[in-house]
């Protein structure tokens, strides 16, 4: 790849990230009603986000990025949840496939790829069904991919896939089954407009594909594969699978912070039918929201503590296995923990909850819809338990 000049920078930030992404949250709540309709932010906002430069909150420092620290870049998606989720969930998924792409690229083609502050990227689910086959130079890339988050927001897309030969045996590299992160652009895909879902509408997560696409060896990296990694920087060395798991987890507790105090907001002003006393005077409702203020305070606190321990063992070099099943186990406790509080702001709420004008509807659909994410599926905590336990054990998602 040609020499690039060094990367595009934005005036250097007088406000911590997570103060920008408070500053965004008016303009959120005003935008968020359109953004559910539009199924895709909103020009605004997404000049807003460029603008804040909330795109490279993860990316290294070499290329331009801000190279947050993690607590840091949760405590900013937690924010902007709080306003829109879609835009965090997009916030979110955008950085970290960025970021831990360009990690494992050489240093030009990172540069060349993300180092304007408004690129983003976008790339579905991994999947057995694609092909990817080594030539020289590079592959050719076939296949199909869903819930590309922010795609129709981002230059560039990506896909997962296992490698193979011409021959169609799998292809072996650094001792075993080559398996790698593609990078393209939105411009060579073929995007089906097909995002109409309960929840997190918003995110525009198309499905997307290519045939027969030239991928050169410089934009296929194999992101969580230590003999590639070029960063060394505590972010890179927790991984993709993590970092997704801990600014989803943010997502999730930042929505059900938003719905509780809606929650807390409505009980302060209104009489239910059921009773002579107002929602404020009734005893249960009094205890029902402390206790749910404690259970998401609890979950957060898990969270940020194992958040911080995770990357300050990596910036000592000392990450292990146990310390990334603690933050597994946050991560996965945290977004059940959210979802539960977010049913039962939405049901103590009554019949104001389903109403388009008031703030839990959509909220409550997002929530529902983050719920069912990977990241906050039961198994993972199961493979934790077997971990405590010392009994035979399947690691992934660490």
């Amino acid at each position: 790849m040609d020499s690039v000049q060094p990367a595009p920078t934005l005036n250097a930030p007088t406000l911590s990230a997570p103060e920008r992404a408070r500053a965004l949250q008016p303009l959120l709540d005003r935008h968020g009603v359109e953004i559910d309709r539009r199924r895709e932010l909103t020009p605004d906002v997404v000049d807003s986000l460029i603008a804040q430069d909330m795109l490279r909150l993860l990316l290294p420092r070499s290329l331009g990025g801000q190279e947050l620290p993690l607590i840091d870049f949760c405590e900013a998606v937690e924010a902007i949840a709080w306003a829109d989720a879609s835009t965090a969930w997009f916030v979110n998924q955008s950085n970290v496939s960025s970021a831990t792409s360009a990690a494992a690229m050489p240093h030009e083609a990172a540069l060349a790829t993300f180092g304007s502050p408004g690129v983003g990227l976008a790339w579905g689910a991994r999947h057995g069904a694609s092909t990817a086959i080594r030539v020289d130079g590079g592959y050719r890339l076939s296949g199909t991919w869903s819930f590309a988050s922010g795609g129709r927001h981002s230059t560039w897309m990506g896909a997962h896939s296992a490698v193979q030969n011409p021959d169609g045996t799998p292809h072996m590299r650094h001792g075993r089954a080559d398996d790698r992160s593609f990078v393209f652009r939105r411009t060579d895909a073929r995007i089906v407009d097909d995002w109409f879902v309960l929840g997190l509408r918003g995110t525009g997560s198309d499905t997307y594909t290519v045939e027969d696409l030239f991928i050169p060896d410089a934009m296929a990296p194999a992101r969580d594969v230590l003999q590639e990694r070029r960063e060394t920087g505590p972010i890179y060395t927790i991984g993709s699978t993590l970092l997704y798991a801990s600014g989803f987890c943010s997502v999730t507790i930042g929505l059900a912070r938003r719905l509780l105090d809606a929650y807390i907001d409505l009980a302060r002003g209104k009489h239910s039918r059921a009773s002579i006393n107002s929602m404020a005077a009734n005893n249960a409702i009094q205890r029902e929201i402390a206790l749910l203020d404690a259970r998401l305070s609890a979950a957060r606190a898990f969270l940020h503590a194992e958040v911080r321990a995770t990357y300050d063992a990596a910036s000592a070099g000392t990450l292990d296995v146990d310390r990334r099943m603690r933050l597994r186990l946050a991560t996965t406790h945290g977004m059940n923990e959210a979802s539960d509080v977010s049913i039962a702001a939405y049901r103590a709420a009554g019949t104001t909850a389903i109403l388009d004008s008031a703030p839990f509807e959509r909220r409550f659909r997002d929530a529902m819809s983050a719920s069912q994410h990977l990241q906050a599926m039961l198994g993972h905590v199961e493979m934790v338990g077997r971990h405590i336990l010392g009994v035979e054990n399947k690691l992934q998602n660490l």
